[in-house]
């Protein structure tokens, strides 16, 4: 019990010294032991650092999941040390919804049947973005995170060290200097100067090596800039595969739209028959709206020229395959549906769609 009173009353006293010696050096009555300029930009360095990744954690923790009622869910489950369960993307549920409309709507009709295939392309879309955020918060997230829970607590424990100690430092250079003017005054005895010079020494020495630790963790954050430097060279490298997988899904997603027949709404002219419309001897809009393409002629006007936005695969003869960025010539014949035009490059013609064009004046 006496041990434990003694020991409470000896860090009392210890807190009262340091914070005696603080306020003295705040108000500018007590010395304060600077430290070098090189160890100076050591603490500047790693105080940007830590104020940057911060940020950029945070941010990237935005990017990754911008619900914020879902990242505080996710938080809790890791403190708690529970599984995080898997959440379905937003494309991933856009493309389920489709898909169930497209049911409803009828598979056989052109607007049931693309809503399946648009619900497809999402749920793909989901997938990849799934896989994305997978690879981001393991190669570039936890690093960072690691970095500011881990190697940034014990700097700053070892700085807050550092301080303490350079105030007993200061403390004893204070006392040391005041017992010489008294003992110049006849007013103290000499074991009591040697007493505090004592102190100091051993203040300096305790000082100088957690100086010397200190320095090293903080050297120790141009390692740390090299192995963010990697993780951030891998999250480019996911962002780019993602964006990529999602363009190749688009693109996919386009040509299989472009050659589904009256995939998009049909004009006034271009009604779909029903069954009853349908009579002996007469053919069907689709075998009237047939074009044989050796036939059709270009007009003396209205032809236009076009950019290609994407690759085409003509799905017959009467279609034209396309390269990306080409420029050929679009016009347009008479009882045409809206959404193809006859285009022709060199010696060659077809069928075009009209989403895959960027018209030119």
């Amino acid at each position: 019990m006496d041990f434990s009173v003694k020991k409470l009353a000896s860090g009392a006293g210890l807190f009262l010294t340091r914070a005696v010696q603080f306020t003295e050096e705040k108000l500018g009555q007590a010395e304060k032991t600077e430290l070098d300029a090189q160890f100076e930009n050591l603490i500047s360095r790693a105080d940007c650092t830590k104020h940057w990744t911060e940020k950029i954690y945070r941010q990237t923790e935005v990017l990754l999941q911008p619900n914020p009622s879902a990242r505080i869910e996710e938080f809790l489950f890791e403190k708690l040390d529970w599984k995080v369960p898997s959440r379905v993307t937003n494309a991933e549920l856009l493309g389920q919804y489709m898909q169930d409309a497209a049911k409803e709507f009828d598979l056989g009709m052109p607007y049931g049947n693309t809503l399946e295939k648009v619900g497809e392309c999402e749920k793909r879309l989901g997938e990849a973005e799934k896989e994305f955020l997978q690879t981001s918060a393991i190669s570039f997230l936890t690093p960072l995170r690691n970095f500011l829970e881990g190697d940034w607590r014990t700097i700053s424990k070892e700085r807050r060290l550092l301080e303490n100690l350079r105030l007993d430092l200061d403390a004893c250079k204070t006392r040391v200097k005041k017992a010489k003017v008294a003992e110049a005054k006849a007013a103290l005895w000499t074991e009591e100067v040697e007493k505090a010079e004592h102190e100091l020494r051993i203040a300096q020495t305790e000082f100088d090596r957690q100086a010397e630790v200190t320095r090293l963790l903080l050297e120790g954050i141009s390692s740390t800039h090299v192995n963010h430097l990697r993780c951030l060279h891998e999250f480019v490298e996911a962002q780019a595969a993602y964006y990529k997988q999602c363009h190749l899904h688009m693109q996919e997603l386009q040509k299989e739209l472009g050659r589904l027949p009256n995939a998009f709404a049909l004009n006034s002219t271009n009604a779909i028959a029903t069954p009853s419309m349908v009579t002996e001897g007469s053919s069907s809009p689709v075998e009237t709206d047939t074009l044989k393409i050796e036939e059709v002629q270009a007009p003396a006007t209205g032809t236009r020229k076009a950019r290609v936005l994407y690759d085409y695969d003509a799905a017959d003869s009467s279609e034209l395959s396309l390269l990306a960025d080409e420029l050929i010539t679009v016009y347009t014949v008479p009882g045409m549906d809206s959404d193809w035009l006859i285009g022709e490059k060199g010696n060659h013609k077809g069928k075009v769609p009209v989403t895959y064009l960027e018209l030119l004046s």
